[in-house]
């Protein structure tokens, strides 16, 4: 689970204005904190399926606001991705 403390410096790095929360590129960072820190949990937990299907089901979300930043507003679509250091999927 995310804290709250590092929440907040997720979204203060790549808010669009001061009281944006919601923004896609907000959520693509925090579904990519939520995604990294699952990833070390199924690490040491192979065995949790549940996890790992919310694991999936957080990739397939943050996949869906990247394909939107990327078909409506280009720019944005490439800062995020250089920022958080994500690599384009081959679709």
């Amino acid at each position: 689970m995310l804290s709250k403390t590092k929440k907040t410096k997720t979204i203060k790095n790549v808010a669009v204005h001061d009281k944006d929360t919601g923004s896609s590129e907000v959520q693509v960072a925090v579904l990519s904190a939520r995604i990294e820190e699952l990833t070390s949990h199924l690490k040491v937990h192979k065995g949790d399926k549940h996890s790992r299907r919310g694991l999936l089901q957080m990739v397939a979300d943050r996949q869906n606001h990247l394909r939107y930043l990327e078909a409506k507003f280009p720019k944005r679509y490439t800062a995020i991705v250089k920022k958080l250091e994500l690599k384009k999927s081959v679709n």
